[in-house]
C-alpha cells in the first residue's frame, strides 16, 4: 500500500489535489499562453507523473479542476469584502476594489490564461453564469439606491472596473487605478445614496 502523508487517506488525497491545483496556477500564470503538460504539474508539485494520473486523466480534466477550484475562491474574496461594506454605495465601491485586488493579484490573468487555453463552450457558459453571479450584488446595491437603470448602471460600472484593470495590469498600481476608478463611481452613487435617503 503507498504510504500516506496524512492521517486519512481523504486528508492524503486532499493535500496531494491541493498542491496540483496549486502547481497547475503557477505554471498557467508563469506561461500563459500553454496548458502545462501533466508531467510538468507533478514535477511542481513533487509528484510523479503516474500520481497525478490517480487525480486527473487528462490536461483538460485538470483545466476543469482549477476552473471549479478558482471560481468560489473568487467569488469568497468579494464575499469577504462586501460582507465590511454596510450601506449600498460601499458594496458597490467594494465591488471595484476586490476586482482591482485580483488582478494585482493575478487572478485576472489566469482567467484570461484558463479561458483561452481551455476554451470550450462548457467553459464559457460556466464564466459567463460566474460573472453574472459576480454582479448581483452590484446589481442589488444600485436596485436599492433607485438608479433608473439597473442592468446599464451596473455595465457601466463594469466598464470602470475593466479599463482600471488595464491599468493594474499594466503598471501594477492598485491604489492609483481604484483611486480613479472611485473617482468616476463615487460621486455618482453619492447622489443616488443621497436621494434615496441612504447616505
Amino acid at each position: 500500500m503507498p504510504r500516506i502523508d496524512a492521517p486519512t487517506v481523504a486528508e492524503h488525497r486532499a493535500v496531494r489535489e491541493r498542491a496540483l491545483l496549486d502547481a497547475a496556477r503557477e505554471l498557467l500564470t508563469a506561461a500563459p499562453d500553454r496548458v502545462p503538460t501533466l508531467a510538468a504539474v507533478g514535477q511542481v508539485a513533487g509528484l510523479s507523473r503516474s500520481s497525478v494520473y490517480q487525480y486527473y486523466t487528462s490536461r483538460e480534466d485538470l483545466l476543469r479542476a482549477v476552473v471549479a477550484d478558482s471560481f468560489p475562491r473568487w467569488q469568497e474574496r468579494l464575499a469577504v469584502g462586501l460582507a465590511a461594506a454596510e450601506r449600498p454605495a460601499e458594496r458597490v465601491l467594494a465591488y471595484v476594489r476586490v476586482n482591482l485586488e485580483l488582478v494585482a493579484d493575478g487572478e485576472h490573468a489566469l482567467a484570461r490564461t484558463l479561458a483561452s487555453v481551455a476554451a470550450s463552450e462548457d467553459l464559457a457558459r460556466r464564466s459567463r453564469a460566474f460573472h453574472e453571479e459576480l454582479l448581483v450584488p452590484v446589481r442589488a446595491a444600485l436596485q436599492e439606491l433607485g438608479a433608473a437603470d439597473v442592468a446599464l448602471t451596473t455595465e457601466l460600472i463594469n466598464a470602470v472596473v475593466h479599463a482600471a484593470s488595464r491599468h493594474v495590469e499594466e503598471t501594477g498600481d492598485l491604489e492609483r487605478a481604484y483611486a480613479s476608478a472611485a473617482a468616476v463611481v463615487e460621486p455618482y452613487l453619492r447622489d443616488l445614496a443621497t436621494a434615496a435617503g441612504t447616505a
